[in-house]
């Protein structure tokens, strides 16, 4: 054991070390490519499906249809990922392996006994989960939502289990190797995307399949690298479940968890709200162009997770470097780091907002607006413009979140999580429709974003305080 912990040390102590911002730069930007990659899964699948005369924008509802419950797996693989992630720096920052290698084998378990009871309960429930999430808006969106449905599930314990063990490798000191299995399955799916779609002509299933092939090779790479681990050394008695161990890691994960979960009680929301009010309006109301809210929706929501994934990637990346310092007793690092990404938080957003505010008809036209009846493209820019007009305050809420989380400190991180996905989130979106229809739902993102920055504005002052002690 003191052999064990000796490499470990000697692995992982340039964490403390090393420079703060060069230290963010290494494990931020794999981070960020990582899930942009896992982003672009889904993405590349609408864009590729909305280009395509013989699906258009029925094919764009049913893939919009269908994201939230690839999100809902996500979740759950994200807070046993990150929660390990966390679980294990803390842990090596202390010097103790055997926490450290029992919370690996733990989370492998946990995940694969997860990913196996989400895919049984789709197969089973299938028709009435795609019709709570709006499935039904018309007869041809259902069923290309069940084909490419199908395929994904058969495809969810692979998809989670890559996703699940990247950040468990970046906590063993290998972002760039997390980023190239996610990166290679990515590739996959772009190549085979268009050939199955284009050239073998099927449609939502070989959109779905493409994805599929697509993970099966990320979680292959992830097991290889699993058997060959730096800091952290596998034997049998890593897998014996410890409850205790479990329980720390899942409960540092919440924060994620609660992050995409609540996202998925957001879209169903939106998209339940979309379908009611988009029959009440004078123009959406028509058969022909009923599926256009749902399906402009989904784009804006996907270029948005596209924003969200790189602020997401920025502060994930920060969680081996802060839990480590936290743990050595190095706050002021800590501090420092907490800064950067700060910053680098709200530059992101701002980018985001210039690309929305300004370009909204090159990024609708990206998803096959010009295929499309003129009420698409203009309600498309007007979704974009005011749905995501508070970016900057939402890329810097999301970074505060996740950096609580980096800290050990899950309760506060998961109370502000809660609030701003459930009870704004949801709250708003149920709420401001009954008032101002489809406009309603369009304000009720940024004013959640305004809301939760009052909050986040006063977890960030105490958080600098109790750094600087």
């Amino acid at each position: 054991m003191e052999q064990i912990q000796s490499g470990q040390k000697n692995q992982n102590q340039f964490l403390e070390t090393e420079g703060v911002g060069t230290l963010m730069r290494k494990y931020a930007l794999p981070c960020i490519i990582s899930l942009l990659v896992a982003a672009l899964y889904n993405i590349v699948d609408q864009i590729f499906i909305a280009n395509a005369s013989y699906l258009g924008s029925a094919g764009n509802a049913a893939n919009t249809v269908v994201f939230p419950l690839t999100v809902v797996a996500l979740a759950v693989a994200v807070m046993i990922g990150d929660g390990t992630c966390a679980f294990v720096s803390i842990s090596l920052g202390r010097k103790d392996g055997e926490k450290a290698h029992r919370a690996v084998g733990n989370a492998i378990i946990i995940c694969v006994a997860a990913s196996l009871a989400i895919t049984t309960a789709y197969l089973i429930f299938q028709d009435g989960i795609i019709t709570f999430f709006g499935g039904r808006v018309n007869g041809e969106t259902f069923r290309n939502a069940k084909e490419y449905f199908f395929w994904i599930t058969v495809g969810i314990p692979f998809y989670m289990f890559g996703q699940a063990m990247n950040p468990v490798i970046r906590s063993d000191g290998s972002p760039k190797f997390a980023m190239f299995s996610t990166v290679s399955g990515a590739v996959v799916n772009i190549i085979l995307d268009p050939v199955f779609i284009f050239v073998c002509k099927w449609g939502m299933m070989g959109a779905a399949v493409a994805t599929v092939l697509g993970q099966i090779l990320t979680a292959l790479l992830a097991l290889g690298y699993l058997c060959r681990m730096k800091t952290v050394r596998l034997c049998a008695r890593s897998f014996v479940l410890s409850p205790g161990i479990a329980r720390r890691f899942l409960a540092l994960g919440v924060t994620s968890f609660l992050a995409q979960i609540s996202l998925v009680a957001a879209m169903a929301a939106i998209q339940n709200m979309c379908t009611k009010y988009g029959a009440r309006d004078e123009i959406f109301s028509q058969a022909e162009f009923a599926q256009i809210p749902l399906a402009v929706l989904g784009i804006v929501m996907k270029f948005f997770q596209i924003v969200i994934s790189i602020a997401v990637g920025c502060a994930a990346g920060c969680i081996p470097i802060a839990g480590y310092n936290i743990g050595a007793g190095r706050k002021d690092r800590a501090k420092q780091l907490f800064t950067y990404l700060l910053l680098t938080e709200a530059a992101v957003g701002a980018a985001a907002f210039v690309c929305v505010e300004f370009f909204p008809r090159q990024l609708i036209g990206i998803f096959g607006a010009a295929h499309e009846h003129p009420y698409y493209t203009a309600f498309a820019v007007k979704s974009f413009r005011v749905y995501l007009c508070m970016t900057v305050l939402a890329t810097v809420n999301k970074g505060t979140f996740i950096y609580l989380q980096a800290m050990g400190k899950a309760a506060a991180s998961t109370l502000i999580s809660l609030t701003r996905e459930l009870i704004f989130g949801v709250g708003f979106a149920l709420l401001l429709p009954t008032f101002w229809g489809l406009d309603g739902l369009l304000v009720s993102f940024p004013l959640s974003d305004f809301l939760t920055f009052i909050i986040a504005a006063v977890i960030i002052r105490r958080t600098y305080k109790e750094l600087s002690e």
